[in-house]
């Protein structure tokens, strides 16, 4: 028997999702906070763990409009990746952090399970930037 990997292009996939998953264009900010969420949720985890030294602070997630320039913004004070995570995490399309987060730390809860959320930005916006700081950096 042969075995393979399943390759995506993702101009192909992202109309896919975008028509049958996310047919609700309001999802998209809905999904982004419940991520913003799963990254606060992951820094208390870890900190109850003994695995992030310090203050982690007041975990907060906030939603900032910027009218005239048309942008919005979900900012959290969670775990942050660092680039090999973004590229492992955001750069799979269905590749998801919170199954292998929920198995390292089983007495956790995390609302993602997908892989897919992040990706409902794209039904509303023209560009997405991620500016992340992973909680590593911060030993």
């Amino acid at each position: 028997m042969q075995k393979g990997q399943i390759r995506v292009q993702t101009e192909n996939i992202f109309p896919i999702i975008k028509k049958f998953l996310y047919s609700d264009h309001e999802i998209f900010l809905r999904e982004l906070v419940s991520n913003a969420v799963d990254a606060s949720q992951k820094l208390k985890t870890l900190s109850g763990k003994g695995e992030v030294k310090g203050a982690i602070g007041d975990l907060r997630v906030d939603v900032v409009l910027d009218a005239k320039e048309k942008t919005l913004s979900i900012i959290d004070n969670g775990i942050g990746m660092s680039s090999a995570e973004v590229d492992k995490y955001i750069n799979q399309v269905a590749f998801s952090g919170a199954e292998e987060f929920v198995n390292k730390y089983k007495d956790t809860s995390i609302i993602g399970h997908f892989g897919l959320g992040f990706y409902s930005s794209f039904m509303v916006s023209d560009k997405v930037d991620i500016y992340s700081k992973s909680h590593n950096c911060m030993k």
